[in-house]
């Protein structure tokens, strides 16, 4: 499966975005998806998870009540709509995909990656 990533830029603090991540060559909806993101200078970090289903997901701490990962399997696409967006949510952001049947957070469980948007917040 081939991912592809979309819908980061530049925002002001307390602004939104919503990220799109689009897959191809294979039915998005036999994965569990996650977004990660790797601020600059620092590890990778997980940030959401959504189920095949869409029904269940899973949030950072940090992120819990502003971000929202949804799914749309007819359309192939998972989105993460971030909103009250902070200046320490800047980073690069990656889709990734995984066969794991319940909630991973580690990204080396991950099969599949997607390049990365990049999400810059200014204060």
């Amino acid at each position: 499966v081939q991912l592809q990533a979309s819908g980061g830029g530049l925002v002001q603090a307390g602004g939104s975005l919503r990220l799109s991540c689009a897959a191809s060559g294979r039915t998005l909806s036999t994965y569990r998806v996650g977004w990660f993101r790797q601020p600059p200078g620092k590890e990778r970090e997980f940030v959401a998870t959504v189920s095949r289903s869409g029904s269940a997901t899973e949030y950072v701490n940090s992120v819990k009540g502003r971000f929202t990962i949804s799914r749309d399997n007819a359309e192939n696409t998972v989105y993460l709509q971030m909103d009250n967006l902070k200046p320490e949510d800047t980073a690069i952001y990656y889709c990734a995909v995984t066969t794991a049947s319940y909630f991973v957070a580690r990204a080396a469980l991950y099969n599949y990656w997607g390049q990365g948007t990049q999400v810059t917040v200014s204060s």
